[in-house]
């Protein structure tokens, strides 16, 4: 709306036009950034919304762009228009001279006010995604974290595991060691009782 409402002159709109082409150039790097953070997750459904981030990012800065070339294209033809209107007019030269700088001022005003809107545009759209970076970043961390505990509790659940089988054996151990006894008593009773009653035997 700044663009297309730009009084002139031609330069003044070119010095508007390298001020919103630096904007673009730096929000198109940020949204690649956050392109190859979201290529970066390894869980899908986080990498996806990001993904899906970064598309309407993308769909945004160009729905802005052909915004900004249709304001370039109606702000020309309105400061060529008014050129034609003021050569037809035929003022005189005092009177040029005093709108010219008057001109000068309204367009140096307006200009001021353009870039002060672009900026603001541009870091309403830079802090957006310095917010989703931020928040990506935190959930990479706290999935780091309940990584680091998942495989603390594998390894103690393998440990535990380790120390079952360990004392399952020992019992089997013990068991057979009892019944080894226990059939050594028998057979020492039973040899004796042999001895005892059956002395011809």
């Amino acid at each position: 709306q700044d663009i297309r409402d730009c009084p002139g002159p031609l330069s003044a709109l070119t010095e508007l036009n390298a001020a919103v082409k630096e904007k673009f150039r730096h929000l198109r790097g940020r949204i690649q950034e956050l392109e190859q953070m979201a290529k970066e997750q390894d869980k899908e459904s986080e990498k996806q919304a990001l993904l899906r981030e970064v598309e309407n990012h993308k769909k945004q800065m160009l729905s802005n762009q052909a915004a900004w070339r249709k304001a370039n294209l109606a702000c020309k033809i309105a400061i060529d228009n008014s050129e034609k209107d003021q050569l037809l007019q035929g003022r005189d030269i005092l009177r040029q001279r005093k709108t010219t700088k008057e001109s000068l001022a309204e367009s140096a005003s307006n200009i001021t006010e353009s870039l002060m809107g672009i900026s603001r545009m541009m870091s309403q759209q830079v802090q957006q995604s310095e917010e989703t970076v931020q928040t990506l970043a935190n959930s990479s961390r706290t999935i780091l974290e309940a990584n680091e505990e998942f495989k603390s509790m594998s390894g103690t659940i393998q440990l535990g595991r380790k120390l079952i089988t360990k004392y399952n054996r020992r019992e089997l151990t013990d068991k057979l060691l009892i019944f080894l006894a226990l059939a050594l008593f028998l057979a020492t009773v039973l040899y004796i009782l042999k001895k005892r009653l059956f002395p011809f035997l």
